[in-house]
This record gives structure tokens, sequence and C-alpha cells, in this order.
């Protein structure tokens, strides 16, 4: 079950892809039915809090009609960033399930741990490495084209 929503949210991270925004797409699901999907797109938006968590986040609340999202759970290809764990608290997922790691920024267990080290009023289960491969590639991939752009950008110069 765990793949085949994980499988969705790359579907989003792909169309982020396409945009040229950094490729991470998260799915919410409540009661094994998706209710919400979304990808990123802080630099289609010029909106530094446009992360495909939060606006997957946004979706389900309307979906819902209530901040609270109790009993569904998030599906994200890359661990969240402070902001994200953060929103992710407020709105009461139950559970999270991550992709890969974030080492730069990752606030669910690689940086830090907001969901799990911290006195909260919600607490939130965690599942690690969904098709880490998949979502390790598109990650790769586009930060090396993003290389491959700026060194060809200086050359024209």
């Amino acid at each position: 079950m765990e793949e085949r929503f994980m499988r969705e949210a790359l579907k989003e991270a792909k169309k982020a892809l396409e945009i040229e925004e950094v490729p991470v797409g998260a799915v919410i699901v409540k009661d094994g039915k998706v209710i919400a999907k979304a990808h990123n797109e802080k630099e289609t938006k010029k909106n530094s809090t446009c992360h495909a968590e939060i606006l997957a986040i946004q979706k389900a609340c309307k979906k819902l009609d209530s901040w609270r999202l109790i009993d569904c759970e998030m599906y994200v290809t890359l661990e969240p960033c402070p902001m994200c764990a953060g929103a992710l608290i407020n709105s009461r997922i139950k559970k999270l399930y991550i992709g890969t790691s974030d080492e730069k920024t990752g606030a669910c267990g690689s940086v830090l741990n907001l969901l799990e080290d911290y006195k909260f009023n919600h607490k939130i289960e965690i599942e690690k490495y969904v098709l880490k491969e998949e979502a390790e590639a598109l990650l790769k991939d586009f930060f090396k084209f993003l290389r491959e752009r700026n060194k060809n950008d200086k050359k024209s110069i």
C-alpha cells in the first residue's frame, strides 16, 4: 500500500520537474483514498511557502472543511523541512511516509527531528525510505541538470 501512494507522490514530483521546480511531490490519503496532491511551486508562484507538503495540506483542509487532518497520512518524496514538519504537526497528520532524506534541511531525523524529539501536543508516526531510489534519482537528475545548465550559461558569457 505504501508504495502505491508513494508512486502518486513521485508523479507529483515529476510535474514539478517538468516546470523546473525542485522535484518534490506530496499526497495525502484518508481511508485509503487520495484526498489531496501537490508538488513544489516556489519558483512558479514566487512564494517561499509553496512547498509540496504545504500545498497538499491546504487542499486536504479545504476538501475536509477542517484544519484537523485526523486519520490522514502524507506521502512525500523528500523529508520535510522545519516549516513543513511544523505544518504536519499543526494539521494533526497521523502518519508520514518519506521517500528520501534531506541531509541539508530535513526536520524528520536528518538535521533535526521535530516529529519525535520535542514535547509537542501531537505525535506523528514516521516511515522512511519508501521507494527511496526513485525519489533520490529524481532529485539527483534535477540538480545535475541545473549544474550543467549553469556551466553552459557561464561559457556563453
